[in-house]
């Protein structure tokens, strides 16, 4: 019983002693009617150090990313090698590039089906009506 009183007394002095203002430091030369200041810290604090974005790697064009995803490199990207490689795009439309079923696409099955996309991909501008 005596240690739960002597923890209990414990916790609510420090509770107490946590919202103690600090004491005021007054400097014998200011005058007694001068409000005192506290004390100013030692060490001013740091600035946040800034976040700077890195800067975006140039995008690949087609044959470099062949390149990159056929880890064979016989020149036949495997729809396994195209998902490793993260190119959804390949991984995406794969069945309708590899239109002999024979399991890889070539280069030029690739470009093709690029050469296709950017005109389906880019919205249709609105019409412009003249003004009156």
């Amino acid at each position: 019983m005596r240690l739960a009183i002597l923890a209990a007394s414990v916790l609510f002095t420090t509770a107490a002693l946590a919202q103690t203002p600090t004491p005021v430091i007054s400097s014998p030369l200011s005058s007694p009617s001068a409000p005192a200041t506290p004390a100013t810290p030692a060490t001013p604090a740091t600035p946040a150090p800034k976040v700077v974005a890195k800067p975006k790697a140039p995008a690949l064009t087609v044959e470099q990313r062949f390149e990159k995803a056929n880890t064979s490199h016989d020149g036949k990207l495997t729809k396994a090698q195209a998902m490793t490689a993260k190119w959804t795009a390949v991984t995406r439309d794969f069945a309708a590039m590899d239109k002999d079923k024979k399991g890889y696409v070539t280069i030029d099955e690739v470009k093709a089906a690029s050469a296709k996309k950017p005109a389906a991909k880019k919205p249709a501008a609105a019409p412009v009506t003249p003004k009156p």
